[in-house]
């Protein structure tokens, strides 16, 4: 227990210093019920008359999440069981969900009772006042530990539903095809292994890395810093010039020298760039921590036995590096369901419904006592990873996220992705990135 203590803790103390798939920003798809809408929920709901007896009793809530959150039918039939509560989900990729939040709130309207809330957004959203703060003890608190992350001065904006922080994935078929017969522990191993695996015609591009103009090229950006070179920012928060630059050089010969990344990632969401790794089409990944139950789930991959979870690469002084990006749900400010929305996320962040969640989509709990649970029992595969990856959780932000964290992410996501194209030179990439840090942190 205090080994999944100390798991979940180091998440809560390091994302609570950013205050994030990132965390997974996936394509938007929809779901067959209603599109996300700014009118009030309840005008939406069918006529009593017409409604179950338990959906009119309960009223009706809308959910706004990305596919990886979204229940079973199966699950929500029991909670409207339950509760009497019936609910609409509306399915939406993460790139979008801030944009309808941040829109409707403008406009003093919910695009949903209940939505997404990355960790990347608890600066700007507690500064604007978007969120209804959610009443918690400190036992529920204790029990919960990285609900620090979405806590903005004394208040609670979201619950989180997923724990998540980088972690390696490599195709041990690939691999072994090669001649490398173990998982690499730095750098330099993996991009050997990975030239191997292209020059014998295994893998066109074994290395799957998100390039494209959003928040998870951010992200990859800042663990690929971390892991191989350190600290992206000094202690002033001005960009650290020797690392970061060293990583987008990096990543530049990765793409357009070594030709190791499929250049059409540069158009690709992350969670399609993942994607590639599960079907066969990549080698080695640094990618989410839920891939730990999908990569063996013959109903999500084509590498089933084939693949394993392994530390994020070091270097020569960096043993290994992640930090974490945890996502949660909370209740826009605007929201006319409070009480019943506040219902649904207490049953969705249950320990009961993680576990059940864990089966459906892979998402690692929140809760101390699911997680026990999943370890306990050998559900979760490569446990033993997970645990010694959470002991080098860093916080690349010093003195915790900053309210101009959207800004700086769409410099450094539109950065990289101009930089792949050929369109900036790793030199220019930099002077983009640390010279607009250099204007928000005034």
């Amino acid at each position: 227990m205090k080994r999944i203590l100390s798991l979940i803790c180091c998440l809560s103390v390091m994302a609570s210093a950013f205050a994030g798939c990132g965390s997974k920003p996936a394509e938007s798809t929809s779901s067959a019920q209603a599109p996300p809408s700014s009118a009030p929920a309840d005008s939406q709901a069918a006529p009593e008359e017409e409604a179950p007896a338990e959906s009119a009793a309960g009223g009706e809530i809308t959910v706004m999440v990305p596919p990886w959150a979204e229940p079973s039918q199966e699950l929500l039939d029991s909670f409207t069981a339950e509760s009497g509560i019936k609910v609409v989900m509306n399915i939406v990729g993460w790139d979008d969900i801030r944009n309808k939040i941040s829109i409707a709130a403008v406009g003093q309207t919910a695009p949903a009772d209940v939505v997404e809330v990355d960790w990347s957004w608890v600066g700007e959203f507690g500064a604007t006042g978007w969120m209804e703060p959610i009443e918690m003890t400190q036992d529920e608190k204790d029990g919960m530990p990285t609900v620090q992350s979405f806590i903005y001065g004394d208040e609670v904006l979201a619950l989180p539903y997923a724990n998540d922080f980088r972690l390696a994935y490599y195709n041990t078929e690939h691999f072994s095809q090669a001649g490398v017969n173990a998982a690499p522990q730095n750098w330099d191993e993996t991009i050997a292994a990975c030239k191997k695996i292209k020059e014998a015609g295994i893998c066109e591009y074994p290395l799957s890395f998100t390039l494209s103009a959003t928040e998870a090229a951010t992200t990859s950006l800042l663990w690929m810093t971390l892991s191989k070179y350190g600290d992206f920012f000094n202690d002033d928060f001005s960009v650290n010039k020797d690392n970061v630059l060293g990583a987008l050089t990096f990543l530049n010969s990765l793409v357009n020298e070594e030709k190791l990344i499929d250049p059409a990632s540069q158009n690709m969401k992350d969670i399609e760039v993942y994607g590639k790794l599960t079907a066969g089409a990549a080698s080695f990944m640094v990618g989410p921590t839920y891939f730990i139950g999908l990569i063996n789930n013959p109903e999500e991959s084509q590498v089933v036995g084939k693949a394993a979870a392994t530390l994020v690469p070091g270097n020569g002084t960096i043993k290994t590096a992640t930090f974490a990006l945890p996502e949660g749900v909370g209740i826009p400010k605007y929201s006319e369901n409070k009480e019943a929305a506040r219902k649904f996320i207490d049953w969705y962040t249950s320990p009961d419904i993680q576990v059940k969640m864990y089966g459906e989509k892979g998402n690692i709990p929140t809760r101390t006592v699911a997680l026990q649970q999943l370890i306990d029992n050998g559900t979760i595969e490569g446990g033993d990873v997970l645990i010694e990856q959470s002991d080098y959780i860093s916080a690349p932000f010093p003195g915790g996220i900053p309210e101009w964290y959207p800004e700086m992410s769409n410099t450094i996501y539109n950065s990289v992705n101009q930089m792949v194209q050929g369109a900036l030179t790793p030199e220019q990439a930099y002077e983009n990135i640390a010279s607009r840090v250099e204007e928000l942190r005034q």
